[in-house]
């Protein structure tokens, strides 16, 4: 396999980490590169002295690392490249997050990829193709988006234990205002509770909510009236 150097928007995370003082194994588990390359990127950045103050622009750190021979690595094609078109109409046209993606793509596709390795493939669109976005204006009161989605294993103080969790959040349209929780279940008890948890929060509730088509919500999907969940009592 040719050897090269990694993506600018790679190296520009890796020495994000860096400056933050994350240790070579912990950059590597979270960027995919090895932890031998990364303690090469940390001499180099140490020589540039790149650990400091502003991180400098792509075209900028790209000139710099034209002269950087000795930190070449072996790259491999992303496993989200098969999917590009797929996730360039979720970020273009649903606007979803790299969360929302990274679960769709497993649960719909059978994506065996890592959740970092679709963020990093969006880095790297964001940073080819520059996305113009028109702002879409919303009255007060009228509107919240709800996402919901899983989000790993996380601790539970109650049996004390990793558990799947999802995590919930509610977004005000119009302030961008938000109300997040992570809980671990998504019976249709838990989704209301969220729902009416929110909306104390906020000290209010919004004339209408929009939903991501979620599964906890949305019985069948249709192409105008989708079947909502029922409470049971």
């Amino acid at each position: 396999m040719a050897k090269r150097r990694l993506e600018v928007v790679d190296v520009r995370e890796i020495l994000r980490q860096l400056r933050m003082e994350e240790s070579d194994r912990q950059i590597a588990s979270r960027t995919g590169a090895s932890r031998s390359t990364v303690a090469k990127y940390r001499n180099w950045a140490k020589e540039k002295d790149l650990l400091r103050d502003v991180l400098p622009a792509p075209g900028i750190l790209d000139n710099l690392l034209k002269g950087a021979e000795d930190i070449v690595v072996n790259t491999q094609v992303s496993k989200a490249e098969p999917y590009r078109e797929l996730i360039e109409r979720m970020l273009r046209e649903q606007g979803c997050t790299g969360q929302v993606i990274f679960e769709r793509l497993r649960e719909n596709h059978n994506f065996d990829g890592s959740y970092w390795s679709i963020i990093r493939f969006i880095r790297r669109l964001e940073e080819k193709e520059p996305e113009a976005f028109i702002r879409m204006e919303t009255a007060p009161g009228k509107q919240a988006q709800v996402d919901f989605g899983y989000a790993g294993k996380m601790f539970d103080p109650l049996i004390k234990k990793l558990r799947r969790a999802w995590g919930f959040m509610m977004t005000l349209s119009c302030s961008r205002h938000q109300f997040g929780k992570f809980v671990f279940d998504q019976k249709v008890e838990t989704w209301l509770s969220l729902h009416r948890e929110a909306f104390e929060f906020f000290g209010g509730v919004p004339k209408e909510i929009v939903l991501d088509n979620l599964k906890a919500a949305i019985v069948k999907a249709a192409l105008y009236e989708p079947h909502v969940t029922k409470e049971h009592t």
